[in-house]
């Protein structure tokens, strides 16, 4: 395995770190992938390919199952380094009176089934459980009706900021 990581640690080092980086996570994945390559010498068979080849191979692979696990993760933000300079409370963005009108003058769009579950979810602070079992609905048929009523409005106050800001650009 020593030989092995003299003769080919430039090579995954040089694959690797085209794709990450953060030189912590790129020495970590170097790891991995030798790891990866000592429990896959088995299979090495040079009737389809040279070592440098399945190197090349088992880095690629690996770099490209980090990658995408990466890509689903959330980002993750350093703390500062003084835990004092952090706010002490988040403050929720402030949705207008105008903003909360027009969405409500949405709701009254939706079909009555619909409206009767937003106000027991969003008014009244059911759970899609809670609403179920006082409804008598089943719980996919609930949570069906309560998404499609938010895209609903969501469209709906898509289409018009954007036919609002058309109207301003014209104007």
């Amino acid at each position: 395995m020593e030989q092995c990581i003299q003769e080919y640690s430039s090579l995954v080092w040089n694959l690797v770190k085209r794709r990450v980086s953060s030189h912590a996570a790129a020495e970590d994945l170097v790891q991995e992938i030798f790891t990866e390559i000592w429990k896959c010498a088995g299979r090495f068979d040079a009737s389809q390919g040279n070592e440098t080849t399945f190197i090349a191979m088992i880095t690629r692979r690996r770099v490209i199952d980090w990658t995408r696990k990466q890509s689903r993760g959330p980002e993750l933000v350093a703390l500062p380094d003084n835990i004092d300079d952090l706010p002490t409370s988040v403050e929720s963005p402030a949705i207008s009176v105008a903003d909360h009108e027009a969405i409500a003058s949405l709701v009254k769009t939706l079909p009555e089934q619909t409206q009767q579950l937003f106000e027991m979810h969003f008014d009244r602070g059911l759970t899609q459980q809670e609403i179920a079992q006082s409804t008598d609905l089943p719980l996919g048929t609930v949570k069906t009706l309560l998404r499609r009523g938010l895209l609903e409005i969501r469209s709906r106050l898509f289409r018009q900021s954007s036919s609002e800001s058309l109207t301003t650009e014209a104007g």
